[in-house]
């Protein structure tokens, strides 16, 4: 019962102190799967592309998936109830107030302070995500140790195929500007093939 509702105290918060969306909210649900140490690094960066993957906002899903995998389906019943329930509450409770007072000067000056900061939490997640699937670096290992391996043995701090996959993936969506679902399951195919052959 006490890690249900740990479950879903902990996703209310998430859902009631993230501003920006789901990518957003990444670094908070980060921040308390590891304080509770329901999850590690490596499978939180799995949630994430799970997550990406399926239909659905990526903040309510990773929320389900960290549920169910910490506590069934209860747990992910919790979490996704969790990390909905502020959202639902703030817009009752705001909607009429914003549409009032949403050109008034101090409400503009309010979102231009949030702007920024929802960016480098965007950009927060994406270097954790990357960090994850593309170095080699173990959780007892600090930064410069990391680049100590880097300059001795580059191909062992790295892994090679993702960041190929990174780079390709990165030209193509810049390019040629497809659907996300398109790279995805492009990316997932390649590693496969990749791994196969190497």
């Amino acid at each position: 019962m006490m890690l249900f509702l740990e479950l879903f105290w902990s996703f209310f918060r998430i859902g009631l102190f993230s501003f920006g969306g789901g990518y957003a909210m990444i670094p908070l649900i980060q921040s308390e799967i590891t304080q509770h140490g329901w999850l590690t690094a490596a499978q939180f960066a799995d949630i994430l592309a799970i997550a990406e993957m399926t239909p659905g906002p990526i903040a309510v899903n990773s929320a389900t998936y960290v549920g169910y995998k910490t506590a069934g389906i209860i747990g992910s019943l919790c979490a996704t109830a969790g990390v909905t329930m502020p959202s639902l509450l703030l817009v009752l409770l705001v909607a009429g107030i914003f549409r009032k007072y949403q050109n008034h000067p101090l409400n503009t000056m309010i979102f231009y302070g949030i702007r920024p900061v929802v960016v480098g939490l965007i950009i927060s997640a994406a270097v954790f995500i990357g960090k994850t699937a593309m170095i080699n670096v173990t959780a007892d290992q600090g930064f410069r140790q990391w680049l100590n391996t880097f300059s001795q043995k580059p191909l062992e701090a790295i892994v090679p195929i993702a960041l190929v996959l990174f780079v390709i993936s990165l030209l193509v969506q810049i390019k040629f500007k497809l659907h996300p679902l398109l790279l995805i399951f492009g990316a997932g195919a390649a590693s496969l093939l990749l791994h196969l052959v190497f």
